[in-house]
């Protein structure tokens, strides 16, 4: 079983914070599910540090690839320059479908710079810049008239991973870790937007259960809902309306309670079905 480990790191964070979140997310992986796993981190990832202790945490009954971004320096934007225009291969959406006006190639071998683990890969990106990317590019940037990134990864064409020799294929695979921005808004949805107290103590109760609140809502659209069409992608907006808020009537006859919907709901049936397969799951032990 593979399990994925995303983070964003969009304040600045160390290699100690990577290595403490790392540890406290894995500590809450089952054993037997640590077979295998994939870590994804963005730019800030990109550090001596933590590629070298997840390429540690490989043993025997263990494998473990990342994917992380990179910092571009002007090292990396020579050996770009010097990649033919035969080596641009056409990107592909997370559904697989070409991405048109986006380009990956191979970068592995071309940059000189020493130090990092080995068999490490890069894979460099490129788009046409948008308007609000316009002031931040590079003199070479500017020159090309593309925007790049680059990932780093130890996922070599030689493992068993299937796609792994295809560089549009790690492209698609790395930047799936951006569905943690989702989740972040989601929990904001959830009462994270704005912290109730000036009291630390309470702000920190109110984290925690607007967080719980979020896991629930995930678990409830995976668990019941992922075959209910628009249902199964739902913000909780969206749940509140149709689900969360139900236009019924709990009544008491021959001595049982009874949920009475109204039959012209139009979500009367996924609100039962996603009743139905809760109380149908095994209890926990």
């Amino acid at each position: 079983m593979s399990i994925e480990l995303t983070f964003s790191s969009r304040r600045s964070c160390t290699v100690a914070d990577h290595l403490r979140v790392l540890a406290e997310a894995l500590a809450q992986v089952p054993g037997a599910s640590t077979a295998k796993i994939l870590v994804r981190v963005d730019g800030a990832g990109a550090t001596h540090g933590l590629h070298e202790h997840l390429r540690d945490l490989n043993t025997l009954r263990r494998t473990v690839r990342f994917t992380t971004g990179w910092k571009i320096t002007d090292e990396d934007e020579k050996a770009i320059s010097k990649l033919p225009r035969t080596a641009w291969e056409t990107a592909i959406t997370q559904d697989g479908e070409p991405q048109e006006g986006y380009f990956v190639a191979e970068l592995t071998g071309l940059n000189t710079r020493d130090g990092w683990i080995k068999g490490m890969r890069l894979i460099v990106r490129r788009v046409k810049p948008s308007g609000r990317q316009m002031k931040d590019l590079t003199a070479f940037e500017k020159r090309t008239g593309w925007k790049y990134s680059i990932i780093a990864t130890n996922i070599s064409k030689m493992t068993r991973v299937r796609g792994s020799h295809q560089i549009q294929w790690l492209d698609a695979l790395h930047r799936h870790h951006a569905v943690v921005e989702d989740h972040v808004r989601t929990n904001k949805t959830m009462g994270l937007h704005n912290l109730p107290s000036k009291s630390w103590q309470v702000n920190e109760a109110w984290m925690l259960t607007a967080n719980l609140a979020a896991d629930l809502h995930t678990w409830l659209r995976l668990l019941t809902l992922h075959d209910q069409g628009d249902l199964a992608d739902a913000e909780p907006d969206t749940m509140r309306f149709r689900l969360y808020h139900l236009p019924a009537r709990l009544a008491k006859h021959a001595r049982r309670r009874w949920l009475r919907i109204e039959t012209t709901w139009p979500w009367a049936g996924a609100f039962t079905l996603a009743w139905r397969r809760l109380i149908a799951l095994p209890a926990v032990t």
